[in-house]
């Protein structure tokens, strides 16, 4: 990578002058203009200043340090390593946390890392290949064999969807293959964009919200979302509370000693 170029292009994607960005990292204009010309090589320090003060994810600032020839400041550690046994705990706890509404845990691409139990209404009928660990969670949504014949507002959700993607151009363009060219609902949308999904306990009205680790150092956590499905009205809130308590009766009637 050329890192002057790099850097610009990072800069200017984030619409930060020469000026605020030298600011920011506590520098001059003049040196900063001298090393995105390539006149000078910034040091190490420098790189990890420029990279914070842009705001990048820990991803990019490896990046754009190996780009100017140093080692990666940031480590990016597998789930499965022992060092972010803390990390899984958590996630289990916030997902269970979350019920009687979905919650959901993904990585960068939107690949299912867990999900609760109360997912499994979300998902009901969907294709078994699309469910499940590994899985994408952006396809499952729009995919035919998906949720996109159940979802009532398929313009609107996938919409919201796709415009998530700019960082995954090849899903995205995959994805997009499968929404129809329907037009948005001229209807006032409210506050959000909710999720109206057919289910076996009627219409689901669900507004999401994105949680991610704040204070993360590790590529591999700053990177989990964990995505939540709110109801958007009561009815939708006593549906999926409904749902969850006749889950718990089947789940103690089939407990040894019960059957």
């Amino acid at each position: 990578m050329d890192f002057p170029r790099t850097l610009r292009e990072r800069r200017t994607r984030r619409h930060v002058s020469q000026l605020d960005l030298a600011l920011r990292a506590g520098t001059t204009q003049r040196y900063l203009s001298f090393i995105e010309s390539g006149r000078s090589v910034p040091g190490r320090n420098m790189v990890v200043r420029l990279a914070e003060s842009l705001d990048l994810p820990l991803r990019e600032r490896n990046e754009l340090l190996l780009a100017a020839g140093y080692a990666p400041a940031y480590p990016e550690s597998s789930l499965d390593d022992p060092v972010l046994a803390p990390v899984r705990t958590a996630i289990d706890h916030i997902l269970r946390g979350h019920l009687p509404y979905p919650a959901v845990v993904v990585d960068r691409g939107g690949d299912l890392i867990a999900a609760n139990t109360a997912f499994d209404l979300i998902t009901e009928g969907a294709a078994p290949e699309l469910v499940g660990p590994g899985t994408n969670i952006y396809r499952l949504a729009l995919h035919p064999g998906g949720l996109a014949p159940r979802i009532l507002n398929l313009a609107e959700w996938a919409r919201h969807i796709l415009v998530r993607l700019e960082h995954l151009e090849e899903l995205r363009a995959e994805l997009t293959g499968y929404v129809p060219a329907l037009e948005p609902s001229a209807g006032q949308l409210g506050f959000a964009v909710p999720l109206r999904l057919r289910s076996s306990c009627g219409e689901l009205r669900l507004m999401t919200t994105v949680t991610t680790f704040a204070t993360a150092v590790d590529v591999t956590l700053a990177e989990l979302k964990l995505e939540a499905f709110l109801p958007a009205d009561p009815a939708t809130a006593e549906a999926l509370s409904a749902a969850a308590g006749a889950k718990a009766c089947a789940a103690a009637a089939h407990e040894p000693g019960n059957m």
